[in-house]
């Protein structure tokens, strides 16, 4: 069985503070998650392995921007994100 069976999937922003690498100003900056949520049962046609996999599963969000563009008028320069974790257990 597919792990994709175990959870419902939805997306959300979170706001979060980055700096410019570039022009060093700071900013919030929504960056889109999405949200997997275990379901509260498990799907029909499980075995003992299914079973054992659901058991160990848990919530989660995976981040999907890896890079956003700076909000200040004259840099406007992509840069990545980083120092944000890309997974996180709710």
């Amino acid at each position: 069985m597919d792990e994709r069976a175990y959870f419902t999937e939805s997306q959300t922003t979170r706001p979060i503070v980055l700096n410019c690498p570039f022009c060093r100003i700071q900013e919030t900056y929504d960056l889109r998650w999405i949200v997997r949520k275990k379901k509260d049962r498990l799907p029909p046609g499980a075995d003992e392995r299914d079973r054992a996999r659901f058991a160990k599963s848990q919530s989660y969000m995976v981040l999907l921007d890896d890079a956003v563009n700076c909000k200040n008028p004259r840099c406007r320069r992509r840069f990545e994100v980083s120092g944000v974790k890309t997974t996180a257990y709710l």
